[in-house]
């Protein structure tokens, strides 16, 4: 390093290189300058004094230096897909040998009501919605290799985003690809190829305003000619790589792939072109990656559905059983309280065909983390794990005394008992809940009013019900607002002996209503709106004719 100018660059990389790789990399040792593409490099080239040893020589101020640069060549990369790139499934990947891997599409307006929260409990980073949703969730392990992939159709807020997101992931990638309503119909997606002006922005702000690599993922054009217009322009926006799907727009997985316009935009481009859509045609098992990748001419290769059935297609060895996967795969979102939905929509796309075994009858009818390890026979592992994480709770709070401080309302006079909500002891269609508000209606009293508070240290909620001028609480915090309100109603229910709705019992006056999931996704609105860490919300609720709760109008 020259202590004048700095940095050295080679000019023997494949693009213009700053840092030094992983000792795979295909550029012999050095990664590539992430926000440096070929036409900013040849431009700063052209200007620069040529060192003793053959290497250009760059001022600092001319440089991003980031220890955290990505290389794209001759990697095995995890694609983006929805409600399947979240933390287990990324894990995962990594575990069977993907290089990088690519979070799913996260809509910038929702990234930008996050707040950035770390898990002391969990070993994580989240980025909380403020309906308490875990929107992105990382660790350590990935930082240097997971890409967060936004989906955006400004400039500003994507540049915000990236702020907020960059100091927690490797790079940062532009969803100019998908094809599906949610996504086109704010402009995002795949609406954004019809706009090159817009996509030069939204890079070329991306690129000078954060210290990470940018990168695109796009589809092709009707045209080669307007193909390879587009992805030229998008080239001098200086990012580090470009994604192509090879497909169009209106294309979908039963069409083929387009192999050679893919290998037209790699032979066109300087930077790194990352080949997908190959899946089923063209990549049923690891061998099948690289002969892919030669048909496309591309530097890398990006699995989606291959990856999605079975994750261990990264795997040089060849694909693992399922069971094996499966197993893997659950243990992972357990320990990273990956919510049960989630888990349980990622392995019914790995059992495919066989969601009408005994084992996928089981997975279907699961309501739970809990429910799914049990299917799964991983019972015994679930239960030890939630041991695990209970003890790195108390000891996390023992050490902070002020988180384990009770609600800020006085407690004077509340009925507490130690009880939690066991939904497997209920019938599929009662809850604590739907007993007690019965129960005041046919007494004429007021309607149960709930008081949550979240803990902010932990984000672990408490519930305190009043029934009658008189409080209920469970001394066991939740880790769902939902959770804490069915054993508040317990609390209530147990200290007046009425029936609480569980198997067996006798409460012939309930109206079957439909079960409020206790465990729902709280991204899910359900009338009411998850607390604010610290504050009390009070919401009365009524009955309506359909079996759901609503709020009086008013609130």
């Amino acid at each position: 390093m020259d202590p004048e100018w700095g940095w050295l660059l080679t000019v023997g990389c494949p693009v213009p290189a700053i840092l030094l790789c992983r000792p795979h990399c295909s550029c012999d040792g050095l990664s590539s300058a992430g926000s440096l593409a070929d036409s900013q490099g040849a431009a700063l080239f052209s200007q620069r004094r040529l060192h003793a040893d053959g290497l250009y020589l760059f001022s600092r101020e001319e440089m991003i230096v980031n220890s955290l640069s990505l290389c794209y060549h001759n990697k095995l990369i995890l694609a983006p897909m929805v409600r399947v790139g979240t933390l287990p499934m990324r894990l995962l990947a990594l575990d069977y040998g993907a290089d990088i891997v690519y979070c799913e599409e996260l809509v910038d307006l929702k990234m930008l009501q996050c707040k950035r929260v770390v898990n002391e409990v969990l070993k994580t980073v989240d980025f909380v919605a403020p309906d308490d949703r875990v929107v992105f969730r990382t660790c350590e392990r990935e930082q240097n290799r997971v890409v967060f992939q936004m989906g955006t159709s400004d400039a500003e807020r994507a540049l915000a985003v990236a702020r907020l997101v960059e100091n927690d992931v490797a790079a940062i990638d532009v969803n100019m690809g998908c094809p599906k309503e949610y996504s086109t119909k704010g402009g995002m997606g795949a609406a954004l190829l019809s706009d090159p002006d817009k996509i030069e922005k939204i890079l070329s702000t991306l690129v000078k305003g954060t210290h990470r690599p940018v990168t695109c993922k796009i589809r092709i054009l009707p045209s080669l000619e307007d193909t390879l217009s587009l992805v030229k322009r998008i080239e001098r926006t200086g990012i580090a790589a470009i994604a192509v799907h090879g497909r169009k727009r209106e294309e979908r997985p039963q069409h083929p792939v387009s192999c050679e316009v893919i290998k037209a935009i790699a032979e066109t481009l300087s930077i790194p072109v990352i080949a997908n859509g190959g899946s089923h045609d063209h990549i049923q098992k690891h061998l099948d990656i690289e002969g892919f990748r030669q048909a496309t001419a591309a530097s890398s290769v990006m699995v989606a559905r291959a990856a999605m059935w079975n994750p261990s297609i990264f795997l040089k060895d060849g694909l693992r059983p399922l069971e094996e996967v499966m197993e893997k795969y659950i243990k992972y979102a357990v320990q990273y309280d990956n919510h049960y939905t989630n888990t349980k929509y990622c392995l019914c796309q790995m059992l495919r065909e066989q969601l009408e075994s005994p084992q996928g009858r089981l997975l279907h009818a699961a309501q739970s983390s809990q429910e799914i390890c049990e299917a799964f026979g991983l019972g015994a592992f679930y239960e030890e794990t939630m041991r695990e994480l209970d003890a790195r709770r108390a000891d996390f709070l023992a050490k902070t005394p002020e988180g384990t401080e009770e609600p800020t309302e006085d407690t004077t006079g509340i009925i507490k008992m130690a009880v939690r909500f066991d939904r497997r002891v209920y019938p599929p269609q009662v809850t604590p809940k739907m007993c007690l508000l019965e129960w005041c209606r046919r007494e004429k009293l007021a309607q149960p009013v709930y008081e949550t508070v979240q803990r902010p240290l932990d984000r672990m909620f408490c519930s305190v019900v009043t029934v009658a001028e008189q409080k209920y609480q469970s001394t066991l915090w939740d880790k769902s607002k939902k959770l804490a309100e069915q054993t508040a109603a317990i609390v209530c229910l147990r200290s007046q002996g009425l029936p609480e709705g569980r198997l067996g019992e006798e409460n012939p006056s309930l109206n079957k209503r439909k079960r409020e999931a206790p465990d729902q996704d709280p991204g899910v609105p359900r009338g009411q709106e998850p607390a604010v860490p610290g504050e009390i919300c009070k919401k009365p609720f009524v009955a309506l004719e359909n079996g759901e709760e609503s709020l009086l109008e008013g609130w």
